[in-house]
Parts: C-alpha cells; sequence; structure tokens
C-alpha cells in the first residue's frame, strides 16, 4: 500500500515529510480511541490502557525494526514510497567549484544506523512522553499546593500524630530505606519539572528550524535526529517499489534456511514463522485502516461537532407575574417612592427577595424580625433575604 504525494525528483517535498512524521501520533490517537471503545464491553483492556506507553512503545518496535530491515525506511515513511539513505560527502581538490549537491552521494543503510534509527523513533519518543507525564503530574501537584495546600504531608502529620507507635515503625530499616527511596523519586520528580519545560522548548525550537530550512531548501535534513544519525529521507524509485515485495520474500526464506535442529523442529519453527509474518502483515494493513478510518471520522464529524458546540441564541422568557398582595396584608400605597409601612418617602430602600417590594430599610428590618414574613403578601421570610438598594428608582 505505496504511494507518492507529488512533486519533481528524489527530493520529498515538506508535506509528504510531514505527512509521515505525523502518522505514529495519528495512529497512536486511532488505537486508544478503539481500546478506548472496545474497554466499555471487556473490562481487561483498561490494563492496556493504564500502559498506553509501554504497550505502544512495544507495536511501535515490532512495526519499525521489521520495516527497517525490510525497507530501509520507518513505517511511516515506507508507506508514502520514502526510503532512508545515509549521505556521504566527499570532497576532492578537482571539485572545490561543485555544487555541494553533486559532492553528496546515498547509500544504503548500514546496521548500526538501522539500531540508532530505532532508538531515534521508538526509545526516545517513549522517554519523552513519560518525563511528559512527571511533568504533568508535578504541575498538578503544584497546582493543588498553591491553592489548598500539600494535603499528603498533612495527612501524614495527623496519622503520626493519632498513632503513637508509628514514630518506632518509621525508625525501622525498611521504612527509612522506602523513605529515603521516596525522597529520591520526589526530589528526581521536582529536577524533571524543573527541567523539561527548557529541554521540551529547546527540542521542538531546533525540530521547527531544521523543518523551516528543509522547507526553503536550505538543508537537506528535515529533523535534528536525521542530521545526527547522517541520514536523508529520498523517494524510492520504481524499481524499488516493485522489489520490495521480492526483498521481503528473500529475507523471510534466508531466515527459514538458518533454521537449525531435527527436522520436526525446523517444521514447527516454520510454521511459527509464517504465522507471525502473516499476523505482522495483517497488523500493519489493519493499522493503515485504523489511521484512515480515524482520520475519515473525524473529518466526518467535525462540521457536526462544530454545529452542535455554535451558541443558540433564544428569545428572551417572559417576566415572571407580579407577587399578589394577601388579603390581610398591609395595602400598597398609590405612590411608588412611598414605603408601605410608614407611608413616608422611602429611606435606605430595600427589598425582601421572597416577594420583591420595596421598604425603608429600617422599617422592613423591624417588621420581618418580629413577625418573621413580609408585610404584603404574608410570604415567611427571614432578615437573611434583606436586600440593600442603592438605585431607588
Amino acid at each position: 500500500m505505496l504511494f507518492q504525494v507529488g512533486g519533481q525528483g528524489s527530493h520529498p517535498t515538506f508535506f509528504e515529510m510531514s505527512a509521515a512524521q505525523q502518522l505514529p501520533s495519528s495512529l497512536r490517537a486511532a488505537l486508544t480511541y478503539s481500546i478506548g471503545v472496545l474497554a466499555l464491553r471487556r473490562p481487561f483492556l483498561h490494563k492496556v490502557l493504564d500502559y498506553e506507553d509501554e504497550f505502544f512503545a512495544a507495536l511501535t518496535l515490532v512495526l519499525e525494526t521489521h520495516s527497517l530491515r525490510t525497507t530501509d525506511a520507518s513505517f511511516a515513511e515506507t508507506l508514502y514510497g520514502l526510503r532512508r539513505r545515509a549521505v556521504n560527502i566527499q570532497v576532492k581538490k578537482d571539485d572545490l567549484h561543485m555544487e555541494a549537491g553533486n559532492r553528496i552521494q546515498h547509500s544504503g543503510l548500514r546496521k548500526r544506523q538501522k539500531l540508532l534509527s530505532v532508538v531515534f523513533l521508538v526509545v526516545l519518543p517513549y522517554f519523552k512522553s513519560k518525563l511528559h507525564a512527571i511533568y504533568n503530574k508535578e504541575r498538578e501537584a503544584a497546582l493543588q499546593a498553591s491553592l489548598w495546600g500539600n494535603v499528603n504531608e498533612r495527612f501524614d502529620e495527623i496519622d503520626n500524630l493519632g498513632d503513637p507507635s508509628s514514630s518506632f515503625a518509621s525508625s525501622s530499616g525498611v521504612d527509612t530505606d522506602l523513605s529515603v527511596r521516596t525522597r529520591f523519586r520526589k526530589r528526581m520528580h521536582k529536577i524533571i519539572a524543573t527541567c523539561y519545560p527548557w529541554l521540551h522548548a529547546g527540542t521542538e525550537g531546533l525540530a521547527f528550524a531544521y523543518q523551516l530550512l528543509y522547507l526553503l531548501d536550505a538543508t537537506g535534513f528535515y529533523s535534528p535526529g536525521l542530521h545526527a544519525l547522517g541520514l536523508q529521507v529520498c523517494r524510492a524509485t520504481g524499481q524499488e517499489l516493485m522489489d520490495t515485495s521480492s526483498r521481503i520474500s528473500r529475507i523471510r526464506s534466508n531466515e527459514r534456511d538458518r533454521l537449525r535442529g531435527p527436522p520436526w523442529l525446523k517444521a514447527v519453527q516454520g510454521a511459527l514463522l509464517t504465522c507471525a509474518y502473516a499476523v505482522l502483515d495483517y497488523a500493519q494493513t489493519g493499522l493503515i485502516a485504523a489511521v484512515f478510518g480515524f482520520k475519515m471520522m473525524e473529518w466526518w464529524y467535525q462540521s457536526a461537532e462544530e454545529r452542535m458546540s455554535a451558541p443558540t441564541v433564544y428569545p428572551p422568557p417572559p417576566p415572571p407575574p407580579p407577587p399578589k398582595v394577601a388579603k390581610e396584608g398591609i395595602p400598597l400605597p398609590p405612590d411608588r417612592t412611598l414605603c408601605p409601612l410608614c407611608s413616608q418617602k422611602r429611606a435606605n430602600p430595600s427589598a425582601v427577595t421572597v416577594s420583591g417590594f420595596v421598604f425603608c430599610y429600617a422599617c422592613i428590618f423591624k417588621y420581618v424580625s418580629q413577625y418573621n414574613r413580609c408585610p404584603v403578601t404574608l410570604v415567611p421570610a427571614n432578615v437573611d433575604q434583606i436586600r440593600r438598594l442603592f438605585h431607588d428608582l
């Protein structure tokens, strides 16, 4: 399932390299979503989500190792018809005036370069993910401590005060070792939380600089990792794409020829190898389908989500009906500026929240304190439901 993305020559475009770089993150999102949906019916799959970093690192380790052995490219680069090539720069005295591009020769990958490629593709992203998780955890703990204080330390102090024997237990050797390891782990986490933002900013800035230079054709290396390995990514030729299947078959037949032991053992090992290769091929096809299916669903539901998240403008609700005056209550004066209790112009107007009628503050406070009700509607009220009004209309 290999395809080209346009462009001329063996030099890939920026968009090809960007798409190949973003494919692993899309694959991880698709797998996480799929496993999360399946975990609703199969709860044991939650263990896979608990160890998401390790699970994805093991999966990518298998895919990248197999892809580098068979095609000299990463799993994502193979899908876009790209290949990794070692860069050999040869400078001769009579070629000093030649262009730099003519003095760069490409060759196949050595075993050491394939191993280091696996490290850059699998190991370093795994450690970066773990460091990012530690940083987020320490950041949340610091935010919680700034708002509520260190809850764990307060609980530890309460436990020590409530249990007199805890001081003797904490003095034992096992607890001392645990406390030392706990303090060391907390100290390392704090160091990571302090240094990780600078490390992340430095790596991202360096990667952005390389991508910008690659976009401007100022360098042939898309990332600092490829530059450190001395590798450039090139488009595979038509012959290489056609020879991929034959190369994979040749590698697998050589592995079967290396089997040692009795005939029955060799037959069993060969059958196991055949099953493993079949599972790997189906897994690659399934992962490709999962990525494209996830992207299709993301595009399909994006417009619907935007419509659902858009604010809906509703007409304002009608005002509530005015409160009814009780037959045994105090009648309202014809002039709205007068207090119903003292029949004078209101001083320090205040309203009773249960009815909304306005009185003088002194009048209504005294009445409510004595009768615990509104004087007009006779609805139960207390002094806490009196509100001062600072604009008498």
